[in-house]
């Protein structure tokens, strides 16, 4: 399998969850607000045998050139919007979910032949909490499309070699992936697990619905991953956007 970052760029976010975009040459984070986070915003595509799979689709901006980064970022990959086969979804928040829909036009697909999978308790629990972290204008419009899959369970298999499992650690029905293929694994823990160091340390987010289960999860996945050579993706890692654990 091979595994494409497809980064948006750096931001900053405080208490008002916006995202202001941060350039490290140029920016001082201690000029930002008090409390303010350094994250990178970053998808990722995923070539297998069978698919290309887009994990996540990020804030779903317009460049200077006036496309959409995402779709310039896999362009510059050799990838086109139309060639992307599956979509899978952690949650709804804007930062993973901005994308789904064009930014200047919210009633069309941002990859019209995808198949998205999205957790059907998310959709809901998003549309009655549309606001700070989810705005529904940007992906609504999956409930009246026919390539979608609602993911109804806790825990379940897609095409045989894709798994998923909901966590409700960042958010209540936030959900992460595997992907197997050859004996190579490829885990996606989005916001449950979105950056290296906190996967080496102890720490519980303020900003997670449960910081605690999701500081447990990270113990018990980076001990799983590390035995077995998982590729994990970091999706707001500036730094280090995947990384495979040395045993």
């Amino acid at each position: 399998m091979q595994i494409i970052p497809l980064s948006e760029g750096s931001f900053t976010i405080d208490a008002t969850k916006k995202f202001i975009p941060f350039d490290a040459d140029a920016d001082n984070l201690q000029e930002r607000a008090t409390g303010s986070l350094l994250v990178e915003v970053q998808p990722f595509v995923v070539k297998t045998s069978k698919d290309i799979i887009l994990l996540d689709t990020g804030l779903g901006f317009l460049n200077s050139d006036g496309k959409m980064q995402l779709h310039a970022n896999l362009e510059a990959n050799g990838i086109s919007p139309d060639d992307v086969t599956k979509v899978l979804m952690s949650h709804l928040h804007k930062d993973h979910a901005s994308g789904i829909s064009l930014p200047n036009d919210h009633g069309q697909l941002s990859f019209p032949n995808a198949t998205y999978y999205v957790q059907e308790r998310e959709m809901e629990y998003a549309l009655e909490n549309d606001g700070k972290s989810y705005i529904s204008e940007d992906f609504k419009l999956l409930t009246n499309v026919k390539n979608i899959v609602w993911l109804k369970f806790d825990s379940g298999t897609i095409d045989n070699y894709i798994r998923y499992e909901v966590t409700g650690a960042h958010s209540p029905f936030h959900q992460v992936f595997w992907i197997t293929e050859n004996d190579q694994t490829i885990f996606f823990g989005a916001d449950d697990a979105p950056q290296l160091h906190q996967m080496k340390h102890k720490f519980v987010a303020k900003y997670d619905y449960d910081g605690k289960k999701a500081m447990e999860l990270r113990k018990t996945w980076k001990e799983e991953g590390e035995a077995a050579d998982w590729h994990f993706l970091f999706y707001h890692d500036v730094k280090y956007p995947t990384i495979v654990f040395k045993h």
